[in-house]
């Protein structure tokens, strides 16, 4: 591992920076689930994450559950679920629906075998130790139970981390810039099968690839802008760089009227 990829992963899993900062309220999390309304095809992220949980009775944890997208979904669809959201983030949870407290998914403040379903969506790449979150995961769920992770390819935006590093390039006058931080390269779509693998029998993989297509630089500037709570990380002046982004990404659209980014993110399901 290099110098700077090890100063990324410690940033990415700094607690204090995760609770303090980057999750303090839902606003940068929200700008980064808003971009996906310009995806098609259009995913129900909430619906199939319920969809896989169609055969679950019993109890259900969002571990890192963030602003509570899925456990509002959840509550609707299906009322008979025991549902409990976890995160190391109090400032996000006050919006999230209850019954919620604060917790560290690498010691899960639950009973072996405790509960029939674990929900680690978008979440496990933050976490220090991957291996050790899995084993809790692994233990508090049922023996017959499941476990839902999600995560994004490494393939994911290629094209934001071009637009990223062409603009800190024209900010540091050196041709491309230094690559923008990667939340999810530690627990990308490659790579969790095989860490998910070390305790779950069977580990399926649904892929969601997209394309999201904006016409206007607004929801693509939010979503980089969102990235602030690591603003120190990126080696470039932030906020000059955003500008500069926001002016090629003008330039783009006045000439091609759409600006196009290739997604791929997917769910990884867990059995024994």
């Amino acid at each position: 591992m290099t110098e700077l990829s090890a100063a990324h992963d410690a940033a990415v899993t700094d607690r204090g920076r995760l609770a303090g900062s980057a999750y303090s309220s839902d606003r940068d999390l929200a700008a980064r689930q808003s971009l996906y309304q310009w995806q098609t095809p259009r995913y129900d992220l909430p619906g199939i994450v319920a969809e896989q949980l169609s055969t679950v009775r019993g109890r259900v944890v969002d571990v890192g559950c963030g602003n509570g997208k899925f456990i509002q979904r959840l509550r609707e669809d299906r009322p008979d679920l025991a549902l409990l959201g976890l995160d190391i983030a109090p400032g996000i949870l006050a919006g999230v629906p209850g019954p919620v407290a604060v917790a560290d998914a690498t010691r899960l403040p639950l009973a072996t075998e405790g509960v029939d379903a674990a929900l680690a969506l978008h979440m496990l790449y933050h976490v220090p130790d991957i291996a050790q979150a899995v084993r809790e995961l692994s233990r508090v769920v049922a023996r017959d139970g499941l476990v839902i992770a999600s995560t994004n390819s490494d393939r994911d935006k290629a094209e934001l981390d071009d637009l990223w590093q062409r603009a800190a390039g024209d900010i540091l006058g050196t041709g491309r810039g230094p690559a923008r931080i990667s939340l999810s390269a530690r627990f990308s779509l490659e790579k969790a099968p095989a860490l998910l693998g070390e305790e779950f029998g069977r580990v399926e993989t649904i892929e969601l690839p997209g394309t999201i297509t904006v016409q206007e630089p607004e929801p693509v500037i939010a979503h980089m802008t969102s990235y602030r709570a690591w603003a120190d990380q990126h080696d470039v002046p932030f906020e000059a760089t955003i500008e500069r982004a926001r002016t090629i990404l003008a330039e783009h659209l006045t000439q091609h009227g759409a600006f196009e980014i290739t997604c791929k993110g997917g769910i990884l399901v867990c059995r024994r």
